[in-house]
């Protein structure tokens, strides 16, 4: 494990460290919103300790927080989750061995499998995996601690921006996939229309489920058109 951590040069690590920050700092938002909504302070930090997943966890938040049913923000949870089955393909030889690769199944998100591709080998693409899984591991949870501590004496969130911050981290995780080509964007326009059309007519967290399969069946669509 020791020659692992030595193939991570200084810039690498830099990178690594920055993004773990910037998750840790999302993760006060999180905190602070998810207790200013009325949910207890042991939630989200142990959604952040057991989920790892900034995305499903603020959806799961927010469709509770807006009236809809803890079923529905399961449901978009794992919807959103789904992306994971394509990752562990992806990323097979950097999950460790035997009881190590159950931890590093756990560790795996947006961050650590885009650090890990981003490597020239495998061994370095471990490396990298294991370092931002294991800071992310650390500082997602330890920022909604203090966010949500935060949030026990702000009554507020919107006076701070804070309720803005998940459209925001959506959009944000979207759009560099919405710039590369035209079928992600027909797809999410299709999902987004669906959304729209249904929040009149449905409870809170239905319109997100009915999107999500929409957009997945726009994209099985466009792949089976090719």
């Amino acid at each position: 494990m020791h020659s692992l951590w030595k193939t991570l040069d200084r810039a690498l690590l830099r990178a690594i460290a920055l993004v773990c920050l910037a998750v840790g700092v999302i993760g006060l938002s999180y905190g602070a919103i998810a207790v200013a909504s009325g949910f207890p302070l042991w939630l989200p930090v142990l959604l952040g300790l057991l989920v790892v997943a900034a995305s499903s966890e603020f959806l799961f938040i927010g469709i509770i927080s807006a009236g809809g049913s803890p079923v529905a923000a399961v449901l978009a949870g794992l919807l959103v989750n789904a992306r994971h089955l394509p990752f562990g393909l992806a990323v097979p030889d950097v999950l460790g061995r035997g009881a190590w690769r159950f931890l590093g199944t756990h560790l795996m998100n947006d961050e650590t499998v885009v650090f890990a591709l981003a490597q020239k080998d495998t061994t370095r693409g471990r490396a990298a995996y294991w370092a931002c899984g294991l800071g992310i591991l650390v500082c997602w949870p330890a920022g909604a601690t203090i966010g949500a501590l935060l949030g026990t004496v702000i009554d507020d969130t919107g006076a701070f921006g804070l309720d803005a911050m998940f459209p925001a981290i959506l959009l944000a995780l979207t759009l560099p996939a919405l710039r590369k080509d035209g079928e992600t964007r027909r797809a999410a326009l299709a999902g987004a229309a669906i959304a729209l059309t249904a929040t009149p007519l449905l409870p809170a967290g239905l319109p997100v489920l009915l999107a999500l399969a929409g957009l997945s069946l726009t994209a099985v669509r466009e792949k089976a058109l090719r």
